[in-house]
Order: C-alpha cells, then sequence, then structure tokens
C-alpha cells in the first residue's frame, strides 16, 4: 500500500523512508497490510494521528478511516464487535471523512470475516503492542439506552420512544426536510430533491387509502404530524394521530392550530392500546412504528387496529422488515443500544400471518426498498451539511450517532439485507371489501408535486361520493 504524508500533493508522495515513521505508526501500517490482505476497494484510505496515509492517495480516497491516537486501531478491534467499533467513532476515537456510508463495507470486512482461532490469537498479541486507549465520555453526552421493566410494556415502551424521538424538534428539522417526515420518501427519479419526493409519498398514502371528506382516519405513531396534517387539508378528513413524545404531539398541534385545522385534526400522547372505540375509524395508517411494536406483540396489535376500525375499513401498514438472507442480528448491537431500543423488524410473512389472524385480508403489499436508500441519503448529506448546528443543538455524540447509523441503513437497504413495505389490509363487511376492482385511481392522475387541486367539497381520488368503490 503506498504511504504517504498527509502534505503530500498527489503527484509526488513522501515515501515512509524519506519521513521516519515511529514505532507506532510502524506497527500500525504492518497491521493495516495484514487486516486487509484480499481487500479489493480502492475508493478507501486510512489517516493516521501524525499524517501518514495508508491506501489509495488523499485525491482518490472517498472514504476516509482517521485514527486519533496511536492506539486507536488496537481500541477499534478490541473487541471486534459492531457496538465497541461504534462507540469508537462515538466517542471521537476514531473519525470518518468524506462518504461515511462507504465505512460500512469496511467494517464489515473487519469485524465480520471468520478467522481460524490461532489468527486470532496473533492477531490480538500485535494489537496489544499498541498503546491502551481510555475511552472519556464527555459529561451530559448521549449514552446507551438504560430500559428497565418488561419487553414492550406500555411503560418501556413510552422509555424507547422518548429515548430516540425526544432529541430535540429542532435537531430533526436540520435534516428531516420541510415536512418533517421521518419515513422512506417516494421519488420519481434519483436526482429528485427530497421534500417534492416526501410529498409524493404522502399523497399515494392518501391515494391507497382512497381518503374523502369526513373520514374518520387514525394515524398509529404519527411522528410531527405531517400526515395528519397533509390528509386534513388536501382530503378533508379528521384526523386524529398518536404519539409517545410529547415533543412530536406539541409540534403537530401547532402545526394543525396554524393551518386552521385545530377543531378537524388533532395529536395525542397516547398507546396505541389506549385508543377506545369499536369501529371508530374508516380509516388506519401507520408508517415507521410496526417496528416498536415486537414481534410478540404483533398479534394484539393487528388486533387493536382490526377492532378501531369500522367493516369495510382499509389499513394501510408500512413498516421496515428483514429480508431473507440477512446475517444473524447482532445481540446488543449499536441500533438497539444507542438508536431504537427493542425494535423489532420481522419479516413479512410473519407481519402478513399476524394481521390475516387478527381477520384481515392482504389486498396489497408493495416494497419501496430503493427509495429508502435514496431518503436515508438525502438525511445524511443535510445531517453533515448543518454539522455545526446540530452539535450545538444535541451534543456531538448525538450527530455522530445519526450519521453513523442512517449510513449504515443506506447500505443495508441498498444490499438488499432490510426492506420496506407498504401492506394495505381491509376488514371485509360480510365478505364485501368495498374495493375498486382496479388500482388506476392510486396512479391517475399522475402522482406529482403539486398535486392536482380538488374542486372544494369533491371526495378524493378514487372514492365515490357516498363511500362506495369508484367505477373502474
Amino acid at each position: 500500500m503506498t504511504v504517504v504524508s498527509q502534505d503530500s500533493s498527489p503527484s509526488s508522495p513522501q515515501s515512509s523512508e524519506e519521513r521516519p515513521l515511529t514505532r507506532e505508526a510502524q506497527r500500525t501500517l504492518a497491521l493495516l497490510d495484514e487486516l486487509f490482505t484480499g481487500w479489493d476497494a480502492p475508493y478507501f484510505a486510512v489517516r493516521l494521528w501524525d499524517g501518514t496515509w495508508w491506501g489509495p492517495q488523499p485525491a482518490q480516497a472517498a472514504t476516509v478511516l482517521v485514527l486519533r491516537q496511536p492506539g486507536s486501531l488496537r481500541c477499534l478491534l478490541s473487541p471486534a464487535t459492531e457496538l465497541h467499533a461504534a462507540e469508537c467513532y462515538l466517542h471521537d476515537i476514531v473519525d470518518i471523512e468524506g462518504d461515511a456510508e462507504g465505512i460500512m463495507p469496511v467494517a464489515e470486512w473487519l469485524l465480520d470475516r471468520p478467522r481460524a482461532f490461532g489468527e486470532r490469537l496473533q492477531l490480538g498479541a500485535r494489537l496489544r503492542r499498541l498503546p491502551r486507549v481510555e475511552r472519556a465520555v464527555p459529561r451530559g453526552s448521549r449514552g446507551r439506552a438504560e430500559l428497565r421493566g418488561e419487553r414492550h410494556t406500555l411503560d418501556r415502551d413510552r422509555a424507547a420512544v422518548t429515548y430516540h424521538y425526544d432529541v430535540s424538534n429542532q435537531f430533526y428539522s436540520l435534516w428531516l426536510g420541510a415536512s418533517m417526515t421521518y419515513s422512506c420518501a417516494l421519488f420519481a427519479r434519483p436526482d429528485e430533491d427530497l421534500d417534492t419526493a416526501q410529498q409524493r409519498k404522502l399523497e399515494y398514502v392518501c391515494r391507497k387509502l382512497r381518503l374523502r371528506p369526513g373520514d374518520r382516519l387514525l394515524d398509529i405513531g404519527c411522528g410531527w404530524g405531517s400526515l395528519v396534517l397533509y390528509a386534513g387539508q388536501r382530503f378533508g378528513v379528521e384526523a386524529t394521530g398518536v404519539t409517545l413524545s410529547e415533543p412530536q404531539a406539541e409540534f403537530a398541534n401547532q402545526r394543525l392550530a396554524a393551518a386552521g385545522l385545530g377543531q378537524q385534526c388533532r395529536v395525542e400522547v397516547r398507546d396505541y392500546r389506549e385508543v377506545d372505540g369499536e369501529g371508530a375509524f374508516d380509516k388506519l395508517v401507520s408508517i415507521g412504528m410496526v417496528e416498536h411494536v415486537g414481534d410478540a406483540q404483533l398479534e394484539a396489535y393487528f388486533a387493536q387496529a382490526h377492532r378501531l376500525l369500522r367493516p369495510g375499513g382499509v389499513f394501510l401498514n408500512h413498516g421496515i422488515a428483514d429480508l431473507p438472507g440477512r446475517p444473524p442480528r447482532t445481540p446488543h448491537g449499536f441500533i438497539d443500544t444507542y438508536i431504537f431500543p427493542d425494535g423489532e423488524l420481522p419479516p413479512i410473512p410473519r407481519l402478513l400471518a399476524a394481521a390475516e389472524a387478527a381477520g384481515f385480508e392482504v389486498r396489497d403489499v408493495e416494497g419501496l426498498r430503493e427509495h429508502y436508500a435514496m431518503t436515508l441519503r438525502h438525511w445524511v448529506r443535510a445531517l453533515e451539511a448543518h454539522r455545526d448546528a446540530a452539535i450545538a443543538e444535541a451534543g456531538e455524540v448525538t450527530y455522530r450517532t445519526w450519521r453513523l447509523y442512517m449510513a449504515g441503513c443506506a447500505h443495508w437497504f441498498t444490499r438488499g439485507r432490510i426492506g420496506v413495505f407498504q401492506a394495505l389490509l381491509v376488514k371485509q363487511d360480510d365478505g364485501h371489501s368495498h374495493l375498486p376492482l382496479l388500482r388506476t385511481d392510486w396512479y391517475e392522475p399522475p402522482l406529482q408535486w403539486p398535486p392536482p387541486a380538488m374542486p372544494p367539497g369533491q371526495p378524493a381520488p378514487g372514492a365515490g361520493e357516498t363511500g362506495a368503490p369508484a367505477a373502474t
């Protein structure tokens, strides 16, 4: 591998013979050569604490792993676990410059490759020849989630949601985009801007639900109220959103009041299990909430949705799921410890089976995996662009946590290890679904932004004035 000084120009690199290296630098470079034997990704480089580069020349490196101290490599790989490596980044023992997503194949190469027992012993001995690093966690910075009690009780689920979503509304507003929509957007083309794609997704969801004026809509896990606001404004529904985050509810209700929808739509701090009223809603939607339910609670989740929905009503359930062939999940990994404690991603067949067991009929399932990868890349770029503001608002550890998490998720979606899907479920009315024979109304008029205006008082696209199926 080429070794150059940080100050060297790519056209005339200074070799290690021209610039004497310390013993720690020599040992680190030798370890890197050994660790990356067989590695074939010319975009990746390592920069040592003294400016020495390992890998391609600086101008050619899209992703750079920065070793802040002589003992950084030892700390990164002792022990060689996902959580420990992530914490080395969170606490600035190592840094990532350039494309953060590009570090994910590197992490998989270092952490997931099987090594013989003797090889592991030899590697450990060589790592121990580097200095030890004492991690210093800044006072008041974001720490590991520490939840108590039985999983998926009301109190513990509330604590899990608070841990993730109550970071700061201002922090999220720096990178989510104008709509404050914390879920997968829907892109018409790869170069489309995020706000347009998020508005298209909201329109698409409303069309799948076939909303019409006066419909009673329940949004389970409504976040900052983007869908409640959109459905109330454009489709004239009476919408209720529920969330376990008080800052989200306060923000959402302020948005609704500012839009003149305070009497028509509202957001409440309430667990979905606490919502009352058998058959109280015409339509149900849940976007990005099922991941918090837990596999053991899926039957109860869908049973509650079925109870709240009137006969003939529909439920759109949108969520992330593990895909076939995903490597076994790391127990107590980075995501579970710092991002979504108690989060679970049951595979799609498991989710649909639980929905059917509750009495739902599955009418449509659509995968949007590529769209979520693009959404996450938009979020990462926006977060990086607002780095200073994000750190001022929530601290550097929080900034690094979200940067790493979102870059990692973009990689996992791209590699096909996780997917995101929308399932349209119907509660039959004595065998009748009350749905059109075709779904052309989801796409006609074409999904565009801004959407074509609807005359006041007219039903939404695809719905008859009396709620009967639209003609097809």
